[in-house]
C-alpha cells in the first residue's frame, strides 16, 4: 500500500501495534472500492434527482439530497449537483385542513409543469430518480404526472434502519388480489398492503362499492425492501388495472383506498395510462374521521365538480 513518505514512518515505527494487517487490508479495501466507484460513474448512469415533500398529519416531510445520493450510488449518480425540488416549502396546513388538498394539488402540477415537465420535453432529463414523501393521494399524482414512459426510478423511506437504499430481500411477500363477486356496483379498489384497510371501512363511504382487493398476507409499512417488489407491483397492477376497465364501463371512476408505502403509491400512479385506464377518485385515511375523498386523477377536480 503506497503512503506519504510520513504517514509510512507512521504507520512502520511509530504506530505498529494500531495499525495490524488486518487493518491495512480493510484501509486498502475501502480505498479500492472507492476508485471502482469513481470509474465507474460513466454517462449513462447520470440520473437528475426529483424531491418532493409534503405535510403528512403534523409532519413535515424529510426529503433531501444527502439523503438521496448515497441510495442511489453504485447504480446511478447525480447529473447535476442540485436536485429538482417540487415541494411546498414551510406550509402550514395538514391533511385535516379543508384547503389542504386543493392548494397542495394545485402547486404540484405548478411545480411540475415548471420545473419538471420542460426538462422531460426538451430530453435534458435522461433518467429520474425519485424521492418522495408526502400523502398516498399525492403521491399516485405525482407518479400520473411522470407517466412510466419516462425512465425512472422510485425510492423508498426504510424506518430501520432508515434510509432510501434498496436491500436484497430473499424473501418476498406474495402480491394477492381478490375480485368482487358483483361487479355492478361503483368500483373500489382497495390496497392493504403499509396497513389491513377493513372493507367495511370502504362501505361506510361507498355504499355501493364492488370491492378489487389488492394485499399482502402481514402488511408492514417496512415491508419493501427491494427493487424486485417494484417491479412485481408495476406488472401485477399494468393487468389489474385491464381487469378492472374490461369489468366496468368506460370513464367509471374508478374509487381508490390506498394504504401502501410512498414509492409504490408513486410506480401506481405512474402505470396509469391516460387514455386507456379509468379515472381515479383517491381517498386518504384521516384516523378517527375515516376516508375522505381527497383528489382526482385523469377527471375534473373534487373542488371544481362540487
Amino acid at each position: 500500500m503506497i503512503l506519504c513518505d510520513k504517514h509510512h514512518r507512521l504507520i512502520d515505527k511509530i504506530q505498529v501495534a494500531e495499525h495490524p494487517v488486518e487493518r491495512l487490508h480493510q484501509m486498502k479495501r475501502k480505498h479500492e472500492d472507492r476508485v471502482e466507484l469513481v470509474c465507474s460513474l460513466t454517462e449513462e448512469k447520470q440520473s437528475h434527482v426529483l424531491l418532493y415533500g409534503a405535510n403528512i398529519g403534523s409532519q413535515s416531510a424529510p426529503v433531501s439530497m444527502a439523503k438521496a445520493v448515497p441510495a442511489m450510488l453504485p447504480d446511478w449518480y447525480p447529473a447535476e449537483s442540485r436536485p429538482v425540488e417540487i415541494g411546498l416549502h414551510n406550509s402550514m396546513l395538514t391533511d385535516r385542513n379543508e384547503e389542504y388538498w386543493r392548494v397542495e394539488e394545485a402547486n404540484l402540477r405548478a411545480q411540475f409543469s415548471q420545473h419538471v415537465r420542460p426538462l422531460l420535453v426538451n430530453g435534458s432529463i435522461k433518467h429520474l430518480s425519485i424521492f418522495a414523501m408526502a400523502p398516498q393521494p399525492l403521491l399516485i399524482a405525482l407518479g400520473a404526472l411522470i407517466s412510466d414512459i419516462q425512465a425512472a426510478e422510485v425510492y423508498q423511506l426504510h424506518r430501520e434502519p432508515p434510509d432510501w437504499k434498496w436491500r436484497d430481500a430473499s424473501e418476498l411477500p406474495e402480491f394477492k388480489v381478490s375480485e368482487p363477486d358483483d361487479k355492478t356496483g361503483s368500483p373500489a379498489l382497495v390496497f392493504s398492503l403499509s396497513a389491513n384497510v377493513n372493507e367495511s371501512r370502504v362501505l361506510t363511504v361507498l355504499p355501493d362499492a364492488s370491492i378489487w382487493h389488492v394485499a399482502i398476507d402481514q402488511p408492514s409499512n417496512d415491508f419493501l425492501k427491494s427493487r424486485q417488489q417494484t417491479s412485481d407491483f408495476r406488472v401485477l397492477m399494468r393487468f389489474l388495472m385491464n381487469r378492472i376497465k374490461a369489468a366496468h364501463e368506460q370513464d367509471t371512476l374508478l374509487h381508490v383506498f390506498p394504504a401502501m408505502p410512498l414509492a409504490l403509491a408513486v410506480e401506481f400512479g405512474r402505470i396509469r395510462m391516460p387514455k386507456a385506464d379509468l379515472p381515479l377518485c383517491i381517498y386518504d385515511q384521516t384516523g378517527e374521521m375515516g376516508f375522505q375523498r381527497a383528489l382526482n386523477v385523469g377527471f375534473p377536480s373534487i373542488a371544481s365538480a362540487e
